[in-house]
């Protein structure tokens, strides 16, 4: 008789795979380290300390990914980081410790509410309590500004390291585009995946992969720029191979909804693809799979519309999401925002009050830093970071690993070029690390350590595991103490927005079944005048793909949005899927307030596929087929079934007359 393992626990042993990242970890020997060298010799030492610390949190969000998303998901969460180290100076310097303890909670409820918004977002209210509690809690001779300035700058010279070094793409085409390209690559072949897995127990996992693979690139293609509209060649390219992507997904969920034979064949276009966008080369000769159903029809046509996209790379259409300003409000004054915020300010709130305390009674000895015990807390208690049970036995044994190790190297290396080489080796082993959150901490344990000994701090590796445990009983006590308002609040925001973009995808779909089908409102290229697909396809245009190869009408508008709802409807179920499994891994007293929600998001999902099945059909046809609509209604009623009457989701069939 086997035991299961609790899922907190599994959670806690669970690491993440994949090779190194080695242009990261090249990133990470030049940031800290040098930063750090470089204040050692100009006499700034103290300032250079904390443009380290800002380094290393910025080499934490240096994930892979293309350029310009780097620059939002790394300088998005720095500046928040200057603003709190600015204001946890000011505070540290010219208030008591009550006004003190009372402003860096009201400052946990702010970046609580705030990180509900998103990872970019969790990450700027992260580094802003951080900040804030280093400015406060470790007393430096520079001005506020000045300290500032310095955070700022040290996360900016891991940028300026990001976009300048090359990455292992850099050879092929322009290399400030290498992310992008490897993303819109990846698409494909999450397409070729789901085709290969059509009828097999694998569909559903390889649709959830193909979502995930488009959000990547749709990320990568939509990060912060100068100009509204591509401004080279190749970026035009990359969204012209990124839009043509997208009916191929869309056919591919189709055929794994209908469970359909498929011919080996089909898998093999989108594969060449792939190869023809990571390498930068030409498609070759693309296969034509059977056209003996619709959504083998819409496959087809896609690899048309693909290759000619190719071959023009004039661009198209991202789909971007629209982050409005009452969504922004929405999602951190809702049940989700509420939650996290409070939740957030009472465990930031209680460090700081423990540490002063242990402060003026002189509990830290003769040194006056008292910033580790809040700036756990606030590693610990972020609920979209991982549960908190398995974060609390990752920081202990982390923090435990990486004091002892660091006691060991204090004791054998030269000060202060032994401690800055161990601050530069900790930040290149910091993108490996970050796959396991203790061997995250320990590395982090390590490098903070050592920098802040290089500042003049003691050794204090006893009194930093002892802080450390301290952290993680406060937030394990303030995590489960009773919170106003029902419970979860996170997974049910989560599921709402997955059910409103669900039903306004469902609507768009079902309203274009009184419009006639796309194969008879595209307007046909004549002959005289088509521009043919390009000789290396060696395929003739079949006659019945005639009206999609060029096709410019209102249909085509109508298309584009709905796989922007399409894209939107996934994306709020990849989300939600991702915070119930986080909720259902935490400690039994807070993982039922999500139970059943699992199913919810399951049934969701088929509504969502189905939905798609039946775009593909109309466009086709122009009418729904009987087994469509029955599974529609079946699906809805189930939903109804999950919900309970509870109103966690809203789903309906729109007002529209069902064909078929």
């Amino acid at each position: 008789m086997s035991l299961a393992v609790p899922p907190w626990l599994a959670h806690a042993l669970r690491a993440q795979r994949g090779p190194i990242p080695w242009n990261a970890v090249v990133r990470g020997a030049l940031s800290a380290g040098p930063l750090l060298l470089a204040a050692v010799v100009a006499g700034r030492t103290s300032l250079g300390v904390v443009a380290a610390i800002a380094a290393m949190l910025a080499g934490i969000n240096d994930r892979p990914g293309s350029r310009r998303v780097s620059v939002r998901r790394i300088g998005v969460p720095a500046l928040a980081g200057a603003v709190g180290m600015f204001v946890g100076t000011f505070a540290g310097e010219h208030t008591g410790a009550v006004v003190l303890t009372v402003l860096l909670t009201l400052f946990g409820l702010v970046a609580g509410g705030v990180s509900a918004i998103g990872p970019v977002a969790s990450g700027a209210g992260t580094q802003l309590l951080v900040a804030s509690a280093i400015g406060a809690g470790m007393p430096l001779p520079e001005e506020g500004w000045l300290r500032a300035v310095g955070y700022l700058g040290g996360a900016c010279w891991l940028i300026a390291l990001r976009l300048v070094l090359p990455t292992p793409g850099a050879l092929t085409g322009d290399f400030r585009f290498d992310g992008e390209r490897e993303a819109v690559a990846d698409v494909y072949d999450a397409v070729a995946e789901l085709l290969d897995a059509v009828g097999s127990a694998n569909a559903t996992s390889r649709r959830v992969a193909l979502t995930a693979a488009l959000d990547h690139a749709q990320d990568a293609l939509t990060g912060p720029r100068l100009r509204r509209y591509a401004s080279s060649a190749t970026e035009r390219r990359l969204h012209a191979q990124y839009a043509a992507a997208l009916p191929l997904a869309e056919a591919a969920t189709a055929l794994a909804w209908a469970q359909d034979a498929v011919p080996g064949r089909a898998s093999a276009g989108p594969r060449r693809l792939a190869v023809a966008v990571r390498e930068n080369t030409h498609t070759g000769p693309l296969p034509a799979p059977t056209r003996s159903a619709p959504a083998l029809r819409a496959l087809d046509d896609a690899l048309l519309r693909a290759a000619d996209a190719f071959d023009q790379g004039r661009g198209g259409h991202l789909h971007p999401r629209r982050l409005t300003a009452q969504g922004v409000l929405r999602s951190v004054f809702g049940a989700g925002g509420r939650e996290y915020g409070l939740r957030v300010a009472l465990c930031f709130g209680a460090s700081v009050a423990v540490a002063q305390a242990l402060h003026h009674s002189h509990w830290y000895g003769e040194h006056q830093h008292w910033y580790w015990l809040p700036a756990t807390a606030v590693f610990l208690v972020k609920p979209d970071l991982g549960p908190l049970a398995s974060r609390v036995l990752c920081r202990a044994a982390g923090t435990v690993l990486g004091a002892l190790v660091f006691a060991g190297f204090a004791l054998v290396l030269p000060r202060p070029e032994g401690l800055i080489a161990l601050v530069a080796v900790s930040g290149a082993l910091i993108p490996v690390a970050t796959r396991h959150f203790a061997a995250q901490t320990a590395v982090v344990t390590v490098l903070v350590l050592a920098l802040v000994m290089v500042g003049g701090e003691p050794q204090a590796s006893v009194g930093r595991i002892a802080e450390t445990l301290l952290a993680c009983a406060i937030v394990l006590i303030v995590g489960h103490l009773p919170m106003p308002g029902q419970r979860g609040g996170g997974v049910r925001s989560r599921l709402a927005a997955a059910g409103g973009a669900a039903q306004a995808y469902l609507e768009h779909v079902l309203r274009e079944s009184r419009r006639p089908p796309l194969r008879e409102t595209a307007r046909p290229v004549p002959r005289q005048t088509e521009r043919p697909l390009p000789r290396r396809t060696r395929r003739p245009v079949p006659r019945a793909a005639e009206s999609v190869v060029r096709d410019t009408t209102p249909a085509e508008d109508t298309r584009a949005l709905r796989w922007t709802l399409r894209r939107e409807a996934y994306r709020r179920l990849a989300e939600a899927r991702a915070a119930i499994a986080l909720a259902a891994a935490e400690l039994p007293a807070l993982a039922r307030h999500s139970e059943g929600a699992d199913e919810i998001v399951a049934v969701l999902e088929r509504i969502v596929d189905t939905t798609t099945a039946c775009a593909v059909h109309l466009d086709d046809s122009g009418r729904l087929a009987p087994e469509q609509v029955r599974r529609l209604t079946e699906l809805l009623d189930e939903l109804d079934r999950l919900d309970g009457g509870r109103g966690r989701v809203e789903v309906r069939l729109p007002e529209v007359p069902l064909a078929g």
